[in-house]
């Protein structure tokens, strides 16, 4: 069976069918899955019913897979996934949901916000992948914005100003606008802040595109107020419904983005009820902009 792509909103996302992850992807399989991730930056396949070891497999052909340290302040003791998966549920190391007050819950609730995966790290993630092992009966939808077409909207005016500007980013600026502000000396060493660019330009179709995320929380050239009212207005401007398409999870859903080219939310959904979702994550390989200022 050929794979077949339908577009599912205006200007991104593609629903494709004829691939079977539980299989190793042949070669001209991965380019033609590579080459419609650059073309529509977000890919949905349906019942997709894989372990941890068959959606890494299938992670692996686009790239390395990304060290998840860093990204939470969940111990290594407590993981509940130790297969290299990002644990993106709502459940503890016992299986059970994660009690309301708990640092690793609070925590985790930045996933609501508009974000980016990894643009905490110097070098953030590529692609992302992200299956639904248990699916949560109310809420939970991801909501996933084109950055492009998003960019392609401003005026020339507004384009100018911020093609060459830098942005801090840390998972303290995230979880900070939520009230999460305790953190220890190790969590606030690894949370470092880190510079992107503001846009960015995709190293094969070279379109331009916007790098938001609720993890930017300042620009280097401008005060902090100003700075995070005109990432404010961005991420206004962004995350319109021209620019968004809503995933309704369904049981074995996968679904594939490209973090150079998108931002997601997660959208509430009843925290008393498992959600099993595992993410693989593939490393980008190299920084947007040079790290010694942010030093």
């Amino acid at each position: 069976m050929t794979i077949a792509i339908r577009q599912l909103q205006k200007h991104f996302v593609g629903e494709v069918s004829g691939l079977d992850l539980r299989q190793p992807l042949t070669p001209d399989e991965a380019r033609e899955v590579e080459a419609a991730m650059d073309k529509y930056a977000v890919l949905v396949f349906h019942d997709q019913d894989i372990n941890d070891e068959q959606q890494m497999a299938f992670a692996l052909n686009f790239g390395q897979r990304e060290d998840a340290r860093g990204g939470t302040v969940t111990k290594e003791k407590d993981y509940r996934l130790q297969s290299g998966l990002n644990d993106v549920s709502n459940l503890g190391k016992d299986g059970k949901p994660l009690a309301k007050d708990s640092r690793a819950h609070l925590f985790n609730l930045g996933n609501c916000l508009w974000h980016s995966d990894s643009s905490f790290r110097p070098i953030p993630a590529k692609f992302s992948l992200l299956s639904a092992r248990v699916v949560n009966p109310k809420g939970g939808n991801t909501e996933f914005a084109d950055m492009r077409a998003a960019y392609d909207a401003l005026d020339d005016e507004t384009k100018a100003e911020i093609d060459d500007l830098v942005c801090e980013h840390s998972l303290m600026y995230s979880r900070g606008s939520l009230g999460f502000t305790e953190y220890t000396d190790d969590e606030k060493a690894m949370f470092k802040p880190v510079l992107q660019r503001l846009v960015r330009t995709h190293p094969v179709h070279r379109r331009k595109s916007l790098y938001l995320s609720s993890h930017a929380g300042k620009i280097v050239s401008m005060s902090v107020p100003e700075g995070r009212l005109l990432l404010r207005d961005l991420n206004e401007h962004a995350t319109q419904a021209e620019f968004v398409h809503v995933h309704k999870w369904k049981l074995h859903d996968l679904v594939m983005w490209d973090n150079r080219q998108t931002m997601h939310r997660v959208r509430r959904y009843d925290q008393s009820q498992p959600r099993d979702m595992r993410r693989a994550t593939v490393a980008g390989t190299e920084p947007t902009v040079q790290q010694q200022a942010a030093e």
